[in-house]
């Protein structure tokens, strides 16, 4: 391709000054490409405007939500490039029908997603914020109202077994713990590797005594552990949910571990995101809790540049980038008549 493509990066990357504040090489790597100008959306609105999105060829978005009125009147998207995987708030259909591609970042997240659901499993078993607020308020000797315990011959139940769920099997290993799987979209032997056994989801839920989940929202996994589901649990057993806060219905939750169905949870998601200070699971000694965060590490930041920069690459070389989610699109006439202008003839 001879002529320069137009790359926009919604606003919610940069501060009120206009300064980037998601850490890595990301602009340094766009400057680097001759073919790509890029730039930043004049405002941060919660829900993407044509106006925004005029004149880019393809658009790089984090949380903004993007529905059939974002793409009204534009013929010349050719890609949503999304630095996450949960995309509940992205119209895929809408992108489809727009013959706009939309393409995730799962490579980006694997490895940190899952390391926050070790930290959590750790963090539980060991009681590491109660010892951590006794040492600092000087209760040495309440120490013993806190042992940890081994995760040895425990029982590992995920709840969805895909890029994340798989690769928290696979950081698990060494700790010798049972690991059960439960997800309608992989088969035995994809799993075996890594020393899953796929379980219906009630023998899950009453045999693990860590039960996490990695699924995306959607209609079908909202509130997929509710009441019924905690009750299945071990009295002494952890629920860990780093995907969507609505996966898990928050008030049967916070009833579980106020009334011991359960022994604690670890929540990096909450059903009201930013969290109402108020809600009583922050104040339970037997919950860890992170602002849907905890994954966003060093790694996570060079990972997501650097795989927005290659679908980007992929694109200007006429080429299917990777990590298409909607792919169907790619029969789409519109799709076609637009990615025409990026391939070689």
């Amino acid at each position: 391709m001879n002529e320069i493509a137009t790359l926009g990066i919604t606003r919610e990357y940069f501060d009120e000054h206009g300064n980037l504040t998601m850490p890595g090489p990301g602009l340094k790597l766009l400057d680097e490409m001759p073919d790509l100008e890029y730039r930043v959306f004049d405002q941060s609105l919660p829900e993407i405007t044509p106006a925004q999105i005029h004149g880019c060829d393809m658009v790089i978005s984090a949380g903004a939500r993007w529905t059939t009125h974002s793409l009204e009147g534009n013929g010349q998207l050719i890609a949503l490039l999304y630095t996450g995987v949960g995309y509940d708030h992205i119209d895929v259909e809408a992108l489809t029908n727009a013959g706009s591609l939309f393409c995730f970042a799962p490579d980006a997240v694997r490895r940190p997603m899952a390391c926050t659901i070790i930290t959590f499993i750790l963090a539980l078993a060991m009681r590491l914020l109660a010892k951590d607020r006794i040492t600092r308020q000087g209760l040495w000797t309440e120490q013993n109202d806190y042992r940890g315990e081994g995760l040895t011959g425990k029982t590992l139940g995920s709840i969805g077994v895909g890029n994340i769920g798989r690769e928290v099997f696979v950081l698990a290993q060494p700790f010798g713990m049972r690991h059960l799987g439960c997800d309608p979209y992989i088969d035995q032997a994809s799993v075996s590797d890594v020393g899953v056994k796929l379980v219906d989801m009630d023998t899950l839920l009453a045999e693990s005594d860590f039960v996490t989940i990695s699924v995306p929202l959607s209609q079908a996994t909202h509130h997929l552990v509710g009441e019924e589901e905690l009750r299945k649990m071990k009295a002494s057993a952890y629920l860990i949910n780093t995907s969507r806060g609505p996966t898990v219905d928050e008030r049967a939750l916070i009833r579980a571990l106020s009334e011991k169905w359960i022994q604690g949870a670890g929540i990096d998601v909450f059903e009201q995101e930013p969290v109402d200070p108020e809600n009583p699971l922050l104040k339970m000694d037997n919950v860890v809790v992170a602002p849907h965060a905890l994954g966003h590490t060093d790694e996570y930041y060079q990972l997501a540049w650097e795989d927005k920069v290659s679908q980007a690459t992929q694109i200007l070389r006429g080429e299917i980038p990777n990590s298409v989610v909607n792919t169907e699109v790619l029969e789409n006439e519109a799709f076609k008549a637009k990615f025409k202008r990026f391939q070689n003839t």
